[in-house]
């Protein structure tokens, strides 16, 4: 089966079995050893991710966000 094809079976499971998954996949990879230059690569990668232009959030935002979290949880 190719990566493509198991991303979109994957993506068709219960969130339960999809987390089941994952674990398999990181307990498959806990004795692996990881090249330093794949391990670095991967590492860019998801600072990429994470970048961002804007500042985090203050106390009072997250706060504020949390809050209106809740409030549509209890309209739904």
């Amino acid at each position: 089966m190719l990566l493509q094809e198991l991303k979109e079976e994957a993506v068709k499971l219960s969130p339960r079995d999809r987390l089941a998954l994952v674990s398999a996949i990181i307990e498959s990879l806990q004795n692996t050893p990881i090249a330093k230059s794949e391990r670095s690569g991967a590492i860019q990668r998801m600072r990429g991710l994470l970048k961002t232009e804007k500042p985090a959030p203050t106390d009072r935002e997250v706060a504020v966000m949390l809050e209106e979290r809740r409030v549509e949880k209890d309209l739904q």
